[in-house]
């Protein structure tokens, strides 16, 4: 839910859309923001750009109004100019993007504001500030046209190849770029929107792959196998290591473009874990757990799954070695009872949510366990769900 209040806070910084032709029409209460985007390493005109503004949120009510309509983001043309109408007065932050060019959605360590920032307006706040170099000031004030210039800097990008040990190519593998800081450790680069995965790139035919609009930093990346998430899915990470702490990194420089960095997946050594979670009361099925796969030595997660309708979880291509199942947040939502009234006919009732204890159990990964059955313990009740059918 946190996550959902922060980018529904930050709608035109972090997700920047764009129209071509902008459907504000002039407004004389209003202002226009005009201007060029310039790529640093040419000098030329950015073309086909995308510009944004956005507004430093100061209240701390909770809103799910954007800081400006969608359209306030625009498509520069052949000359790399723009020009957005009916721009309410106010204080405005204005930012580029173009493929190749530094982009917000991979320069921002999202986790970590996302930790230290509980308040959605000091997460707006400070998004902007750890952007704040790429970003540019402007006072839009009613009927005026004020004018900006936009320089984007050209981004790190690193290419190589991705191989299963038998030499044979891994097509259609996706990967996971981390940053490594001293203060934080890794943080996984990219944003998980819309999608699975915090990157859209995946391998081609021949297993090539290329991570595009870095920022300079220290990385390491990952392969991972097309499970459904990439919190399900193993990493199989540079150094042919499965853990991301171990992994080998590397650094970027504005710009650099970093190839041959290859990856190996293995084929032996890797196993599945398939069970099932249910109550221990009566044995029904608990159709909304979150299923951990931690490591043993310092219990870090290795994967994350959630149990489906039938209470089953999966874990695929799980490297051999000593974990812990971990079973949080279980509960088992929209269960219903049937019964029979005076007239024999069926009363459906909507039972009560119910939320069960966490459960940790060891487990010795040699081969595949198969048919695990987890029961957790006696729930706390939850108020019955509202029937909202009428």
């Amino acid at each position: 839910m946190k996550t959902k209040l922060f980018f529904a806070a930050l709608p035109l910084l972090l997700i920047a859309g764009c129209d071509r032709h902008p459907h504000n029409k002039p407004d004389p209460t209003k202002g226009a923001v005009t201007g060029i985007v310039l790529c640093s390493d040419t000098g030329k005109p950015a073309r086909f750009a995308k510009v944004t503004l956005t507004a430093l949120r100061t209240d701390k009510e909770p809103t799910n109004e954007e800081p400006l309509p969608s359209n306030a983001g625009i498509m520069t043309g052949l000359d790399g100019r723009f020009r957005i109408e009916a721009v309410p007065p106010g204080h405005y932050y204005a930012f580029a993007t173009l493929p190749g060019y530094l982009d917000p959605a991979k320069g921002i360590d999202i986790a970590h504001i996302l930790k230290e920032n509980k308040d959605e307006s000091d997460q707006h706040i400070a998004t902007i500030k750890a952007w704040k170099e790429h970003l540019v000031e402007v006072e839009v004030v009613a009927g005026r046209d004020d004018e900006i210039t936009i320089t984007i800097e050209r981004a790190a990008e690193l290419s190589g190849k991705v191989e299963y040990d038998d030499g044979t190519p891994a097509i259609g593998i996706h990967f996971q770029v981390l940053r490594k800081s001293e203060k934080y450790g890794f943080s996984t680069v990219g944003l998980r929107l819309f999608s699975s995965w915090s990157t859209t790139t995946e391998s081609d035919s021949h297993g090539r792959y290329l991570l595009s609009d870095l920022a300079p930093g220290e990385y390491t990346v990952c392969a991972m196998l097309p499970t459904d998430t990439e919190d399900s899915s193993s990493h199989f990470c540079l150094g042919n290591v499965f853990r991301i702490s171990k992994a080998q990194t590397f650094k970027l420089s504005e710009g650099q473009q970093l190839s041959d960095v290859d990856l190996i997946i293995p084929l032996q050594g890797l196993h599945e874990i398939h069970g099932t979670v249910s109550a221990e009361i009566d044995g029904h099925k608990l159709n909304h757990t979150t299923v951990q796969l931690l490591y043993a030595d310092d219990r870090s997660i290795a994967l994350e799954t959630t149990t489906d309708n039938d209470g089953d979880f999966w874990f695929d291509s799980v490297p051999e070695g000593s974990y812990f199942l971990n079973f949080v947040k279980a509960s088992d939502e929209n269960r219903t009872t049937t019964t029979k009234d005076a007239k024999g006919k069926d009363v459906v009732t909507q039972l009560p949510s119910c939320v069960y204890p966490a459960k940790e159990i060891p487990i010795e990964l040699k081969e595949d366990i198969e048919g695990l059955d987890v029961q957790l313990a006696a729930c706390t009740e939850r108020k019955p769900t509202p029937d909202n059918s009428h």
